[in-house]
């Protein structure tokens, strides 16, 4: 190829590329506003993604589901506050946030640094609150002689290692 076609086929090639580029965006773009789409395209992505107002009725359905004692449908603000997806097996989760409701991936380790500072300030302590303990790990402890000590397993792990009672698939609309 000569010298001067070369530079033709250059300045030709990098706005088709560009072009295609944006179309692969956009795409992208167009199947992360779809989530059971794009989880069904995936099968497993751990990541938490935001509440999504086309997911609205599903999401109400999996919250009464949840909280049977709540009274009012949650509204729109309290599930962007809370609501998270993710999705597993091709299939959409939902996890609501809370004070001590851990959406995302659990910690598994049986050392906590902040149950054993606990422990030597209150040696005795019954229970070493989830303040100390961070609220992702799977334990609960106690104190004994200053140590602390695993009072029991708070959560059962997913295979995606979350907590398998605070996600559920999410269900469909009304």
């Amino acid at each position: 190829m000569s010298g001067s076609r070369r530079k033709r086929y250059r300045a030709l090639s990098l706005p088709i590329g560009a072009a295609l580029l944006l179309a692969g965006l956009a795409h992208g773009e167009a199947a992360g506003n779809d989530l059971p789409a794009l989880c069904a395209s995936l099968g497993n992505d751990d990541t938490l993604r935001d509440y999504q107002p086309s997911l609205r009725a599903g999401t109400v359905k999996a919250f009464r589901a949840m909280f049977p004692g709540s009274k009012t449908p949650p509204d729109d603000a309290m599930l962007e506050a809370q609501a998270k997806f993710r999705c597993m097996g091709g299939k959409v989760h939902v996890c609501f946030i809370g004070a001590n409701l851990p959406c995302g991936r659990l910690n598994t380790s049986r050392q906590n640094e902040g149950a054993e500072n606990f422990c030597r300030t209150d040696p005795e302590a019954d229970f070493v609150p989830l303040v100390a303990t961070g609220h992702d790990s799977i334990y609960a402890y106690r104190c004994h002689d200053g140590k602390a000590e695993i009072l029991r397993v708070s959560y059962e792990l997913d295979e995606r290692g979350f907590a398998k009672s605070l996600w559920m698939v999410l269900p469909d609309g009304p």
